[in-house]
């Protein structure tokens, strides 16, 4: 292994030059709130005076001329090369080589790696010496708690082959437990995904929630009557119970989004449902400012649109679990100070009922945008940024404080 240098530091809170940033994959394909993070990492390390030198598994972004990546160095891992973009195209099929192949990236020269992992970009091996650190978005969902829930719609285990992908997904977990202790200090994106490294992964892990480019929207517009749902149309999502709901109420509901859900779903939709499919920034921005209220059903470890709701000044009603307890403060404990409600139950009728106490109590009228927006800044880059590089601080210079010990004792 190369010598790491710059470890042993006069001021403790400097951070090295060389700075590693670890991502599972760039790709136009998959951009979501993930990559959202990486982009906002990127930023913070460039204000310490440093470029990262970026690793991922596979990587299509620095030819893309329309991405914040171009041009920039990307190392990646022998997925790249499988022939005929397999890799670059399909990364998620091979997943059985992904463990592996995250091992292979060499990071010996860099004192401080930082990784964003929602599935093995923890797993980069790293000395004694080096400092790692991982911003969390969840551990793998199909491999832990939701792994049945992925099973049954998924078209390989229906065509006879769930048994072999079980037993690679028990791989998974055992790999994933073990990777997780090359790790010295995790983040979490909400206490939910914190609570989740305790229990698959047995670490702690402080929270900072992710960055949402809130200052996107206005809350000042004048609001309709129609209420929105925004999301991938898959089956975690439960935009199933949304639009049921919406039928039996006989209200206005506007879907945006596209996912192998979306058939079943607009099915058993309502004459007052209606399916936009994917609409641009522009068009969502539109929708947000103006729909009565944002609504979802499912169980997001953080959840970046309804925070964009909020930054729109549309209240949420959602589901109480997951990362919306971190974001919405719901009505039924404190109205002035609220931003949406939340029913406990993930069924049609406890759906209903909080819609019907929405709307019956018009609390669209009694929850201020303004007061919803300002709740909402509490998510932006800059408060993401401050809290991140507070953690970083903290974490690395006890690592350099220790390592200063250690060496003295030798």
């Amino acid at each position: 292994m190369k010598e790491v240098k710059n470890l042993a530091l006069n001021d403790p809170h400097d951070f090295p030059k060389d700075i590693a940033l670890v991502h599972e994959w760039f790709c136009s394909r998959s951009v979501g709130g993930a990559e959202q993070v990486v982009q906002s990492l990127d930023k913070f390390i460039a204000s310490l005076g440093s470029q990262a030198q970026l690793f991922s598994l596979v990587e299509s972004e620095s030819t893309n001329r329309s991405s914040w990546l171009f041009g920039r160095s990307i190392k990646t891992s022998m997925i790249q090369k499988i022939p005929f973009r397999l890799g670059v195209n399909h990364v998620q099929k091979f997943l059985p080589l992904l463990p592996y192949a995250i091992e292979q990236l060499d990071l010996s020269q860099f004192p401080l790696v930082i990784s964003s992992s929602h599935l093995v970009a923890k797993g980069v091996l790293t000395s004694p010496d080096q400092f790692h650190l991982s911003y969390v978005h969840t551990p793998a969902r199909y491999a832990w708690d939701q792994m049945n829930v992925y099973l049954k719609q998924s078209v390989l285990s229906k065509a006879g082959f769930d048994p072999l992908i079980r037993w690679e997904l028990h791989k998974l977990r055992q790999w994933d437990q073990l990777s997780s202790n090359r790790v010295d200090c995790f983040l979490a994106n909400s206490r939910f995904t914190a609570r989740r490294i305790a229990k698959y992964w047995g670490r702690t892990a402080e929270v900072v929630h992710p960055p949402v480019n809130v200052d996107r929207f206005s809350c000042r517009k004048e609001r309709d009557e129609y209420y929105l749902c925004l999301c991938r149309l898959v089956p975690n999502k439960r935009v199933d119970l949304v639009v049921r709901a919406f039928n039996s109420l006989g209200l206005p509901l506007v879907v945006v989004g596209e996912g192998p859900e979306k058939k079943s779903v607009e099915k058993i939709a309502g004459p007052l449902v209606k399916f936009v499919g994917y609409q641009n920034k522009q068009k969502v921005e539109e929708l947000m400012e103006r729909c009565r209220a944002y609504v979802y059903a499912g169980v997001e470890d953080f959840g970046i649109a309804p925070v964009e709701a909020m930054a729109a000044g549309a209240p949420v009603i959602a589901f109480a679990q997951g990362g919306l307890l971190d974001t919405v403060k719901c009505a039924s404990k404190n109205l002035p100070s609220s931003t949406g409600v939340l029913f406990q139950s993930q069924d049609v009728k406890a759906l209903i009922e909080a819609i019907s106490w929405f709307e019956e109590d018009k609390l669209y009228k009694k929850i201020s945008s303004e007061s919803i927006n300002e709740w909402a800044q509490n998510f932006s880059p800059n408060a993401f940024s401050k809290k991140f590089g507070s953690a970083l601080s903290k974490a690395y210079q006890a690592h350099l404080l220790n390592y200063q010990k250690n060496k003295c004792a030798i």
